[in-house]
């Protein structure tokens, strides 16, 4: 059997805590009223510093919103220049001018930014059944890429996107789930290494929302129109029909150009527990959920939940996962993925994890066992039940000031390119990420279980 990574004891682990890994309420003795108080423990990354050797001239093609999310970001970055945007409606390309200066080209031809010498990098945020396509392309021609996660549109396409970036070994290619570079992602990863929470044997995310922009009812500008919006450039690659402005803003919606609730969000929880956990992925996918409340034409769920068996490894144990989507939440905006172990568990954010150690436990106490070792010998014993005790709590907060994820993400893209380094989450993570959350649809639709080899990449037929 292997010996997993994460199977140490809980005696290893308070070792290091004693070595000044971790205060709290483990061990009172070596800590401060202050730290009993607030239980906390700040992440911060100590002494970084940004001083590029040169500058990174970037394009954006899809200038959206996570586009142009992610352009106000990227350029956050020293050394970081956006000189170019690529889109396919006249009005975002109108709009780019107006963010970031009439000095950027703009054009609605993303081969035009390709072509360009004086381009290093793209961010890639077109709608989903485009990301394998630009990815190939821009590798092919040199540059390196940022691509909005999930990397492909169908588990089909991964394959090309793994062999141009192995082929174009200078060039970087990161998927854009940007919690993998967290503050959070990375205590998560050493504490769950360090034994913290024993041996893994359970993990389960959720995403909720409520609003209808959250549910993807984006805004339909007034001026869309077949002169304001290259559809047949939009359509290339799939079903050919007429101007339909619901199909390109709210392309989330329909099967043909996006995927889903899972492709949208389960991929981000993939991409942080196979970080945290080295996993490269399940073996058993199988998904269920519903049109309960969005009816609004659109092809996919708001609700779906997702089952997964993850199998042993060399790096850690065979676990199961639970995933859920529910976007007719009336709480709104909660989101987390938690691991449970056999000594504890924790919650991880991108900015916060919050770890619970178990309580001691001696069987002999168990109230309830006294009372059957009573009956037993003739005396009866009445239970006076008490309240439980919460597990002792430690949460490991990001430091003020912290920069978020999403500039980690970006920072780490370029500093890869600068250094000739390599990202957290490249073209073969990517591709291991999207799969499991492309297969949910592809149960959900089929109404079937999907067995999947996670090593090889492909399904497996029973």
């Amino acid at each position: 059997m292997p010996e997993n990574v994460n199977n140490n004891s809980r005696r290893g682990f308070i070792n290091k805590i004693a070595k000044g890994v971790v205060g709290a309420s483990l061990l009172p003795n070596i800590i401060t009223a202050a730290d009993r108080q607030r239980n906390i423990h700040s992440l911060s990354r100590q002494h970084e510093k940004y001083s590029p050797n040169d500058q990174i001239q970037i394009a954006l093609i899809g200038a959206g919103g996570m586009g142009t999310a992610d352009a106000n970001t990227a350029i956050t970055v020293p050394g970081v220049k956006l000189i170019a945007a690529c889109d396919l409606y006249d009005g975002r390309l109108a709009d780019a001018k107006k963010k970031w200066g009439n000095d950027i080209t703009t054009t609605r031809h993303y081969r035009e930014i390709l072509d360009r010498k004086d381009i290093d990098a793209v961010i890639i945020a077109t709608p989903d059944f485009w990301h394998k396509d630009i990815s190939v392309a821009a590798m092919n021609k040199g540059k390196s890429v940022y691509c909005e996660k999930p990397m492909v549109h169908d588990i089909t396409e991964g394959p090309a996107v793994v062999e141009a970036q192995q082929k174009n070994s200078k060039v970087v290619y990161q998927v854009g789930s940007q919690g993998m570079s967290s503050l959070g992602n990375e205590k998560a990863k050493q504490l769950l290494k360090e034994g913290a929470i024993g041996k893994l044997n359970y993990a389960e995310g959720f995403w909720a929302r409520m609003s209808p922009f959250g549910a993807w009812q984006y805004p339909i500008p007034a001026d869309a129109s077949p002169k304001t919006v290259d559809w047949a450039a939009y359509l290339q690659h799939a079903p050919k029909r007429d101007f339909d402005p619901l199909r390109f803003f709210r392309w989330r919606n329909y099967r043909d150009y996006g995927t889903g609730v899972s492709g949208d969000l389960f991929v981000h929880l993939f991409s942080s527990l196979h970080f945290v956990t080295g996993s490269i992925g399940p073996e058993k996918v199988m998904a269920t959920g519903g049109l309960r409340y969005w009816k609004d034409g659109r092809e996919v769920p708001d609700i779906m939940l997702g089952m997964f068996d993850y199998p042993e490894t060399d790096v850690h144990p065979a676990f199961n996962l639970s995933l859920r989507v529910n976007f007719v939440d009336g709480t709104g905006g909660t989101n987390y993925l938690r691991m449970v172990g056999s000594e504890g568990s924790m919650t991880v954010e991108w900015d916060k994890v919050t770890l619970y150690r178990n309580k001691d436990y001696a069987a002999t106490d168990d109230p309830l066992l006294q009372n059957k070792q009573a009956t037993d010998s003739g005396k009866q014993y009445v239970y006076d039940r008490k309240s439980m005790l919460p597990p002792d709590k430690m949460e490991y907060a990001a430091e003020e000031g912290y920069k978020g994820a999403h500039f980690d993400h970006f920072y780490n893209l370029f500093n890869a390119m600068r250094n000739g380094g390599k990202v957290s989450e490249d073209a073969l993570f990517g591709y291991r990420a999207a799969a499991p959350a492309l297969l949910c649809n592809d149960s959900y639709f089929n109404n079937r279980i999907i067995q999947w080899d996670p090593k090889a990449l492909k399904l497996i037929n029973k």
